[in-house]
């Protein structure tokens, strides 16, 4: 492993430090809002806001990248997003952070998928499981180390906001600073929604409901906590615990998803967010029981996403996998944009903790919809599926086609070898 990492620690380490700076302005955001005054329902349309940006850059990026080159719009995106992290603090109207927001979310989109391209490149057909394995670690360990930052000043002045963008400015040196080559980047036309629900309506429709849930966690997890009363320094645990979970449960729910039903294990994890986001609701304010909540809750999530890849690739041709994979992460950013505005929608009509109400029901439908489609389509047997990956929801395009491609060769190799011995 190590001698796999010699090679793309320098990448790794730009992401975490962009993973610092993003993980911070997306927590500050809530804290922030708290103290302007913003309501939930204004505070939600500014969380869509970036998750617009991001699908629109996840569209838009490898055009400008085939146009002008990777260095360019890497360092472009990187200048833009960097100048908006501190704009937050010279204007603050809920218009004018929507738009920063949506700003913020095109850039930090084409800095995935640059940065995505030049790991990729860098990996080998033996090496791009741990490389991309790695990847997803170096992420959630840098969303989560932000919200350690964020304890170390006060959200009340523009300090955390010019840490923020100091940190995405200064990621760029070691990733331009070792890439020597720039690849290719080809992202697949996405298949269309009415194809992709033929293929497979349980990853189209779960995939969605799951945009909501990512958004509504990570975008309104800290205006709940700011409603609710906790301090900064807990809203920042709170955030870091719904990221943990996925961090310590992504192995367990991975290594199960070779070896049972998937539907089965799609259902069980909704079960499992929907109790949890139910004892949310039950247990009120208290701050440890909320922590346990947040574990479990954002834990299931992230796995989820990976769960609900694979499992649509199962049904698909490897032809066919890389417009299903920008299929997907489509109808995962449409869930993302409207997952957040329901619930401040709800939060502003219940008080904060219709937060759990609406993250609960939207697993519970999760749920139910996975039981119902095991009654419409018989399992395929396990040894004729796709290998799972863990693929962030974070994760841009490019990324979501090369793990998919990955994980057919892998399932390929493992089948070949039976067959074999």
């Amino acid at each position: 492993m190590f001698q796999v990492l010699s090679g793309v620690w320098a990448l790794l380490l730009g992401i975490v430090l962009i993973m610092l700076g993003n993980g911070m302005h997306f927590t500050l955001i809530g804290l922030r809002g708290g103290i302007e005054g913003f309501s939930a329902a204004e505070l939600a349309v500014v969380t869509s806001g970036y998750f617009m940006g991001f699908l629109s850059g996840a569209r838009l990026t490898p055009l400008l990248i085939r146009r002008v080159g990777h260095v360019r719009v890497f360092a472009a995106l990187g200048s833009f997003m960097s100048a908006g992290l501190i704009a937050f603090t010279l204007l603050a109207e809920p218009w004018a952070w929507t738009l920063l927001r949506v700003l913020v979310g095109f850039c930090m989109s084409g800095i995935y998928v640059a940065a995505e391209s030049w790991l990729n490149d860098a990996a080998t057909n033996e090496t791009r499981g741990k490389v991309l394995s790695a990847y997803m670690i170096a992420q959630t360990l840098g969303i989560i180390g932000a919200q350690g930052l964020l304890t170390m000043g006060d959200a009340g002045t523009a300090a955390l906001f010019i840490g923020a963008s100091i940190l995405v400015s200064i990621s760029f040196a070691p990733i331009l600073l070792s890439v020597t080559t720039a690849p290719a980047v080809e992202v697949a036309r996405p298949m269309s929604l009415r194809n992709l629900f033929a293929s497979s309506p349980l990853g189209t429709v779960g995939i969605f409901l799951l945009g909501s849930v990512y958004a509504t966690q990570s975008g309104m997890g800290a205006v709940f906590g700011t409603q609710i009363g906790l301090s900064a320094a807990q809203i920042a645990l709170f955030v870091a615990m719904l990221f943990a979970g996925a961090l310590v449960l992504q192995f367990p729910i991975g290594w199960l998803s070779d070896r049972v039903d998937r539907r089965k294990l799609i259902f069980g994890a909704a079960v499992v967010g929907a109790a949890s986001c139910g004892l949310g609701w039950i247990t009120g304010g208290g701050l440890w029981p909320l922590m346990a909540v947040a574990f479990f809750a954002g834990g299931v999530t992230t796995p989820l996403y990976a769960l609900f890849l694979a499992y649509t690739n199962d049904f698909l041709s490897v032809e066919d996998m890389p417009a299903a994979s920008g299929g997907l992460v489509f109808t995962f950013g449409l869930g993302a944009i409207v997952g957040p505005l329901i619930t401040g929608w709800a939060m502003q009509g219940l008080g904060p903790f219709a937060f759990w109400l609406v993250l609960g029901a939207t697993f519970g439908a999760m749920a139910l919809y996975a039981l119902y489609r095991m009654t419409q389509r018989s399992a395929l047997p396990v040894d004729e599926t796709e290998s799972y990956l863990g693929v962030l929801p974070t994760a841009s395009p490019f990324t979501v086609e090369a793990a998919g491609a990955w994980a057919a060769e892998q399932a390929e190799a493992e089948r070949d070898d039976d067959a074999q011995s």
